[in-house]
């Protein structure tokens, strides 16, 4: 058996579709609210009994380890309240709690479609998330983008469930984009002026060294998360500066977090003018020019410099992929963009015959209704 562990405060407008997606998979559902001024708790509880309070202490962390100690078994799948199931059939739900118990000393990972519109045109990315994990042994850490951690701080492997979930919680109003992003940099300076005044405590005391390298490693992780807040508030050049002083450290190129803050320094830098700094984006393509994300970004950071050979190059690479985490980088945004060169330097018939390739792709099919391409 497993439970189904989900904070959540004012969000009667996702809880119950979170809920009604899960209440069919024979586990148990436990809600926990933190602070609620609207009709969370009341929907919850037409899934559920398991509804509990939590006084809110700006710790993501702390109310996720409440709710996982309230759960009544042992194995949890921890979910957002604006994160929803897609169907799934009863064998693989079955399945993916045998892999649980199968394996007790790691944490089971969920597919995750992250979908929002930008500029008038939904975007989605997708990105593996730890979730699933027995709580004897694993727990949260961080005050906010919190993190499973072993118990005894140690390594742990992780294995892929067969679990996808839709989430929705970046597809913002400005004016809800704005108070996320202010509580998550308020949380996340906090995090950090903590962590640098514990580290120069330690090593000024000479103490617990171990102690003192531990909290140095999560202070790439907490610039990488600033700079993600700022770049998802349109501020770029400040991005910049927070993803510059995370990848100044010695960082292993195969986390996701570091392909991930690599990739958005790269839009920050075009997005806030400095394509032709980007460019040396080239002298790291041996360690993250391999999958199709990289490669578009590449040919964009060409594009934006006038290279436009070598922009169609990386584009046309872009497409040979089967996978990608941004949607459309291996496919109708690659052709795309390959059309726009084209027609930028006057080859018409070409340039529609890369628009067509992008099929229901609306800027691509707004280009083909210019009277050149009837």
């Amino acid at each position: 058996m497993i439970s189904v562990c989900i904070i959540a405060r004012n969000e009667e407008k996702n809880i119950g579709r979170c809920l009604a997606a899960l209440s069919d998979k024979g586990a148990e559902l436990v809600v926990v609210d933190t602070g609620s001024c609207d009709s969370t708790r009341e929907t919850a509880r037409k899934y559920t009994d398991s509804v509990y309070d939590f006084a809110w202490c700006d710790d993501f962390s702390a109310a996720k380890n409440y709710a996982v100690s309230m759960a009544a078994n042992d194995l949890v799948l921890v979910v957002d309240s604006d994160e929803f199931l897609d169907s799934i059939s009863e064998e693989d739900w079955k399945e993916m709690q045998k892999q649980a118990h199968k394996n007790p000393d790691a944490v089971g990972r969920i597919r995750r479609r992250n979908v929002f519109m930008r500029d008038g045109v939904q975007q989605e990315n997708r990105e593996w998330v730890n979730r699933i994990f027995d709580r004897r042994k694993f727990h949260y850490e961080g005050r906010i983008h919190e993190q499973i951690v072993g118990s005894g701080g140690e390594d742990y492997q992780t294995w892929l469930s067969p679990l996808i979930f839709l989430h929705t919680g970046y597809d913002l109003t400005p004016e809800e984009k704005e108070r996320k992003t202010q509580r998550n940099i308020l949380l996340l300076d906090r995090e950090l002026a903590q962590a640098k005044t514990a580290i120069e405590e330690l090593r000024r005391e000479n103490k617990d060294c171990a102690e003192a390298a531990r909290l140095e490693g999560k202070l790439p992780y907490l610039l990488y998360q600033l700079g993600k807040s700022y770049y998802m508030a349109g501020a770029y050049q400040r991005s910049c500066e927070y993803f510059a002083q995370g990848l100044s450290f010695d960082l292993d190129p195969r986390l996701e977090y570091v392909i991930d803050m690599v990739e958005t320094y790269g839009y920050a830098l075009i997005n806030s003018g400095q394509e032709q700094e980007a460019v040396f984006f080239e002298t790291i393509y041996g360690e993250f020019g391999g999958s199709a994300d990289f490669q578009f970004l590449m040919g964009l950071i060409y594009m934006k410099n006038a290279r436009f050979d070598e922009a169609i190059a990386e584009f046309e690479k872009a497409l040979q992929h089967k996978d990608c985490r941004n949607a459309g980088v291996n496919s109708y945004a690659a052709n795309y963009n390959i059309g726009v060169i084209l027609e930028c330097l006057g080859n018409t018939e070409q340039a529609g015959a890369y628009y067509r390739k992008c099929k229901d792709y609306a800027p691509a099919k707004k280009r083909l209704e210019q009277e050149k391409f009837s």
